[in-house]
């Protein structure tokens, strides 16, 4: 990594990237971790005249290349070189160090999560440029001279009694050209000054400002958060309820609770789209809006960021997962939102979930962390049944709203027209919907108009060639898409496979094809689509809220960045148009995954007075998802799958990691994962699953191989499956990944 000299704190005389320390140099070794899949830290020597600690950022020799570090606490496992053999240190960067209990989060992050500890702490690394200098104006010298002119005359009184202004402002001020205020300062009728400090980027939220009125319910609750803060110690609590009933409200009086002590908070979201009323409830309550960390801010907003969140000036961060490794100096509270999310899992680089981390940075930071939720996820509710989370429960909509009617469309009794996919009852519901001027909201997890194009000559299905999936067809923009690697291809005239002509054909629909029947069926209504496609990100997802909001919009069309975190008070119809879209396959999470999504999309309606009606198209109204629904018997279908997956140990009550095999040729993947399975652990209370194909097999290219060790929950995986790769020598070209606590089983 390149670095300009200014970021270096007195470069050693003398060291250079290559040039060893002599034997018997003054100089101790201190471990230094760098951002690369080394499997500890590498020994250094500090040379005379600069002094480290643990936690400092250091500019070391590695080859013939400086890289980034940072001091350890602890020593790598490897074989010691002698000291005069170590290459000694090139500077001490001026920038924030990490501290301790960032740095213990970090390594026990790595050792959990199998993955390199220089890669882990690179998640926390940020290298920043040193302070700017003050920014200089001009002021009047003392006393002031004699102006010549009106011009000078006009400057002079700009800056009587003034603070010092820079030379575009005081042209400005004093209505004369930029050459005036040259001359005058050249003659010296201008002292130069420093211009004021600039207003703090993020203002102190003040946790005295009138916020709203909580019930007797959300007022217990945000009691019992206050406490937890107030003690100052690690601790858990789950606070659910059902959508609509404030947990937002809730969670902010913790929030309060710890800008009172002094501390610092930090607020996930799954999707940063989220945030845009979240931050307008977030800005009523406290008067300002929180810090922001998601991954499309531009590079200076980072920066800016990362620097006033190590200075403890930015008080209450609201961000994505990655905000999880910003550096505070006095965190005092985590708040998970939506933690039963799939969204906070990450997936490629280092493999976490963002919801298991935060307790575990809460731990290290001796902070409460609180998990929100209207649908928790079964692992969150068996620590509440172990003991070990507290729960606090919201069981009413706030201000006297009630839950909507949900029922079931059997789309075997009441089919769609032939060539639609909205059924008559759903179709004649919206249209009474509109009638009473209020808003409706059709909903299918799909992006795109067809997920499948189809040749009716041949039969030929449209593919990716990089991955086992289909072309998604996106209309408007006349291209077939892969949703996995990005992969786009013009729709094309002819078929690919027999060459015929107009034989292509859509199957199934996706939201911009619910877009156009429902613009064929009510043509009067301003319908708005929000999906990923469409919503770009915070500041269209902002517009397209008020929007909303303002009733500028009759029919909304969405994908699941609708489902939840949404407040509009004029909606009271929400259609599913595919409720069984998510329970195909063979997924451990399936039923539960569908029973939350398709809960919370049916939570956007009814929120304010008008009574709120959900209807779910389904060919399986007997499902137990459906009816756990239609019933709003979700405690009842959590226990009955709690039940399904206890004998079995499955998650939550047994531990599973993926072990994936991927490279470019098919037989060098199953050649290692063939190898893997034969050294697969024969221990008690351990079963290896596989190898076998990825339901993914081929994706950006790549031939994908699967093995899944299931443990019961007291058995130590992370050393089983450390020692169980050890055994299998792998190739170049062939990448062994491995996901502990997955997710995803594609």
């Amino acid at each position: 990594m390149d670095l300009p000299r200014d970021l270096l704190n007195g470069p050693a005389a003398g060291a250079t990237g290559s040039t060893p320390a002599p034997p018997g140099a003054e100089s101790r070794v201190v471990p230094v971790l760098l951002p690369l899949p080394f499997p500890g830290p590498l020994d250094y020597l500090v040379p005379a005249g600069m002094a480290v600690a643990p936690g400092d950022v250091v500019l070391a020799p590695l080859n013939r290349r400086e890289v980034v570090g940072v001091v350890w606490d602890a020593r790598g496992e490897g074989p010691k070189l002698a000291a005069h053999r170590l290459k000694p240190l090139i500077a001490r960067l001026e920038t924030p160090p990490l501290r301790a209990p960032l740095r213990r989060f970090l390594a026990w992050m790595a050792a959990y999560v199998l993955a390199p500890p220089g890669e882990v702490m690179a998640l926390a690394l940020r290298v920043q440029p040193p302070p700017a200098p003050p920014a200089m104006g001009w002021a009047a010298p003392v006393p002031a001279p004699e102006p010549e002119g009106v011009r000078e005359g006009r400057v002079l009184a700009a800056l009587a009694g003034a603070p010092p202004m820079a030379s575009a402002a005081l042209a400005r001020a004093a209505r004369v050209g930029a050459e005036v205020i040259r001359a005058m300062a050249a003659v010296g009728k201008l002292r130069p000054a420093p211009l004021p400090a600039p207003p703090p980027p993020f203002p102190s939220p003040d946790p005295d400002h009138p916020g709203p009125r909580l019930s007797a319910a959300q007022d217990a609750a945000a009691a019992a958060l206050r406490a937890a803060v107030a003690r100052e110690k690690f601790a858990v609590s789950l606070l659910d309820g059902v959508t609509g009933s404030g947990k937002t409200e809730v969670y902010l009086e913790a929030v309060a609770a710890a800008l009172r002590a002094g501390r610092q908070a930090l607020v996930l979201l799954p999707e940063i789209a989220l945030s845009a009323q979240w931050l307008e409830r977030f800005a009523a309550r406290f008067g300002t809006p929180p810090a922001v960390w998601h991954s499309d801010l531009p590079p200076r907003t980072r920066r800016l960021t990362w620097r006033e969140v190590a200075a403890g000036r930015a008080r209450v961060v609201v961000g994505a997962r990655s905000a999880l490794f910003l550096p505070f100096p006095a965190l005092g509270l985590i708040v998970v939102d939506e933690e039963h999310e799939t969204a906070f899992k990450q997936e490629d680089g280092v493999v976490y979930h963002a919801r298991d981390m935060a307790v575990v940075r809460a731990r290290f930071e001796q902070a409460p962390a609180v998990l929100v939720s209207a649908t928790p996820s079964l692992e969150t509710l068996a620590n509440v049944e172990a003991g070990r989370y507290a729960r606090l429960s919201l069981p009413q909509r706030h201000g006297g709203a009630v839950l909507p009617r949900v029922a079931a469309i059997d789309l075997r009794a009441a089919p769609p027209e032939r060539g639609r996919f909205l059924a008559p009852p759903l179709v004649a519901a919206i249209a009474a919907t509109l009638a009473r001027g209020e808003q409706a909201m059709l909903f299918l997890n799909r992006r795109g108009y067809a997920p499948l194009t189809l040749c009716r000559a041949c039969g030929h299905r449209i593919s990716c060639p990089n991955c086992t999936a289909w072309l998604v067809e996106h209309r408007a923009r006349r291209v077939l898409a892969c949703h996995h690697c990005g992969h786009t291809v013009p729709i094309p005239d002819t078929c690919p496979a027999c060459g015929a002509a107009h034989s292509l054909t859509a199957v199934g629909p996706g939201v911009e094809r619910i877009t156009e029947e429902a613009a064929a069926l009510f043509p009067t209504a301003r319908r708005l689509v929000m999906a990923s496609d469409t919503i770009a990100g915070p500041d269209a997802a902002a517009a397209a809220g008020r929007a909303i909001a303002e009733r500028a919009v009759d029919l909304i069309i969405g994908t699941q960045i609708v489902a939840k975190g949404w407040h509009f008070p004029h909606l009271t119809l929400v259609g599913v148009v595919d409720a069984d879209l998510g329970l195909a396959g063979g997924d451990l999470r399936a039923a539960e995954r569908t029973v939350q999504l398709l809960h919370q999309v049916a939570g956007r309606a009814g929120r304010a007075a008008a009574p709120g009606e959900v209807l779910l198209q389904t060919y399986s109204p007997e499902h137990p998802v459906m009816a756990s629904l239609v019933a709003g018997d979700l405690d009842g279908f959590v226990a009955r799958e709690a039940e399904a997956r206890r004998p079995g140990f499955w998650p939550p009550y047994g531990r599973l990691v993926a072990v994936i095999v991927s490279a470019a040729d098919a037989a060098a993947a199953d050649a290692v994962a063939g190898a893997l399975g034969r050294a697969a652990p024969s221990l008690p209370g351990v079963v290896v699953l596989g190898p076998a194909p990825a339901p993914l097999s081929v994706l950006r290219g790549r031939h994908r191989r699967r093995l899944l060790l299931r443990a019961r929950r007291e058995v130590a995986v992370q050393a089983v499956v450390r020692d169980w790769l050890a055994a299998v020598a792998v190739p170049g070209g062939v990448r062994v990944a491995v996901d502990v606590d997955p997710v995803s089983f594609l």
